[in-house]
């Protein structure tokens, strides 16, 4: 059952162009032009329930400009959104109380308040029952520890903790569907393995269906079973990210150290280098595998160590943008 349905989603801003220099600031005074600039540009995608999706593409991309759509924050120029059967630009307050937003730059929690107190103010806010709110704030504690700075007041807390509250603070009222932007921006190693944990957790124990935008290409590894890549405005991949690597890059390096050197081809791999007793062979993942490669070759000789090179992901995102870009060029 799809949770998220968006169609033909557009947002175009107005632009004033400004000329340069000082007859042209003058002119500025007097005269504007202006221009219309997609930042999303009829975009398509559903998501079903439980799923959890990376949202990702370059600065400017348009990736927050959707969130933003999603969660009725922003109106769209055009287009249709549908969370839970409901539109969030028609009905907010109602999609407002199945949904949970996190945008790491920006907190929800009260500066001037004690964490504990802004969870009640939440409570409040969402009309959430005792019980309800309890249990969720227990299964949420058991989660992220927050009862050692739930009595400190929110400015005082580090970076690490407050996203923390915040997490906490977009789950108290049981959302269905959770967006998250940039949760882990700015956090160190163990901080960003608390939110991990967090998602996993809570989309196993609620399957809750959970958006992801990220420049940390960790959490996508980690989190993340669906991939939408999206630059300048389009959507330019969808898929798991298996398929996406399987895509870019379906070749893998396998790395042979034999007792003595030795030079052994292999008609199903491209035999790239060999350095004394070391060969490395290239191969495509859709024609054999590194097991069956492995074999062959110790049928031919003894193989002393075994090594093999993925690509590592940040490659792979990068080669996508770097695709979109020479298409712009063209």
């Amino acid at each position: 059952m799809n949770v998220i349905e968006v169609s033909h989603l557009v947002k175009e801003y107005k632009k004033i162009r400004k000329e340069s220099g000082l007859r042209g600031a003058v002119k500025n005074l007097f005269i504007q032009k202006s221009e219309y600039v997609r930042a999303v540009d009829d975009i398509s995608f559903s998501i079903e329930k439980g799923d959890i999706v990376g949202y990702i593409g370059p600065n400017g991309a348009g990736k927050s400009t959707t969130v933003k759509m999603l969660s009725g924050i922003m109106q769209p120029t055009s287009g249709e959104i549908l969370i839970s059967g409901i539109s969030p630009q028609r009905d907010r307050k109602r999609v407002v109380q199945n949904l949970g937003v996190v945008f790491g730059q920006r907190s929800q929690l009260n500066w001037d308040l004690r964490l504990g107190e802004t969870f009640e103010l939440l409570k409040r806010i969402y009309q959430i029952e005792d019980s309800v709110y309890k249990n969720n704030l227990g299964v949420l504690n058991e989660i992220f520890q927050i009862d050692c700075f739930i009595d400190i007041p929110v400015r005082q807390l580090s970076l690490g903790q407050r996203m923390r509250g915040d997490l906490v603070a977009a789950m108290l009222h049981s959302p269905d569907v959770l967006f998250l932007d940039e949760p882990t921006i700015g956090l160190d190693v163990e901080a960003k393995y608390s939110v991990r944990k967090f998602i996993k957790e809570i989309n196993q124990r609620n399957k809750t269906t959970i958006i992801l935008t990220t420049h940390d290409l960790g959490d996508i590894q980690e989190l993340c079973q669906r991939v939408i890549i999206i630059n300048e405005g389009k959507i330019i991949e969808d898929g798991s990210l298996d398929m996406l690597i399987d895509k870019i890059a379906p070749y893998r390096h396998l790395i042979l150290d034999f007792y003595h050197p030795v030079t052994i081809s292999h008609p199903r791999a491209e035999l790239i280098s060999v350095n004394e007793a070391r060969s490395v062979y290239r191969f495509r993942k859709d024609e054999i595998t590194a097991a069956q490669l492995i074999e062959d070759i110790s049928h031919v000789t003894p193989i002393k160590e075994v090594g093999l090179e993925e690509v590592k992901i940040d490659d792979i995102i990068r080669t996508v943008y770097q695709q979109k870009d020479v298409l712009c060029d063209r």
